[in-house]
C-alpha cells in the first residue's frame, strides 16, 4: 500500500510539473517560449503547445491585463506584465476527479505537459519563490 501511495504521489507531481521558466532577464528571442502574439502588459494563455524556441501564433484562450477568474483550456502561457502572477490551474483526472494547484509566474513563458484549465490569476506580492 505504501508503494502505491508513493507511486501515486510521484505521478501527480510529474503530471502537474511545468517546464523550467525562462530567465526574465533574457530577450524575448532568447526565451524557450517567447511571447508570440501576446502583447506587452497582458497575461496570455493558449490551448495548444508552443514548441521551444517558437512563439504561439494561434488565438489565445485568455488575454487579460487584470486579475481574472473563470476557466480556460491551457497548455502554453506567457506573463508579459511587470508583476508576478499567482496562477491557479486544475487538472481533471480520467475518473473525473480534479487536482487544483497554484504557482507563481514571473515575467516570461512556459508550458504545461498535460492539458490544464487556468482558473484564476491574481497579483503575487513580492518575488516568486526560487
Amino acid at each position: 500500500m505504501l508503494l502505491k501511495s508513493i507511486a501515486l504521489a510521484a505521478t501527480v507531481a510529474g503530471l502537474l510539473a511545468t517546464a523550467p521558466a525562462a530567465a526574465s532577464a533574457q530577450a524575448a528571442s532568447d526565451e524557450a517560449w517567447p511571447p508570440g502574439n501576446c502583447q506587452p502588459g497582458t497575461f496570455c494563455v493558449w490551448p495548444n503547445w508552443a514548441t521551444p524556441g517558437t512563439a504561439p501564433v494561434e488565438t489565445p484562450s485568455l488575454v487579460t491585463r487584470t486579475q481574472w477568474s473563470g476557466s480556460v483550456p491551457a497548455l502554453t502561457y506567457y506573463n508579459y506584465t511587470t508583476r508576478n502572477v499567482d496562477m491557479e490551474f486544475v487538472y481533471t483526472w480520467p475518473d473525473g476527479s480534479k487536482t487544483t494547484r497554484t504557482t507563481c509566474v514571473p515575467r516570461g513563458g512556459n508550458i504545461f505537459y498535460l492539458p490544464m484549465a487556468v482558473t484564476k490569476l491574481t497579483w503575487h506580492q513580492g518575488a516568486c519563490p526560487a
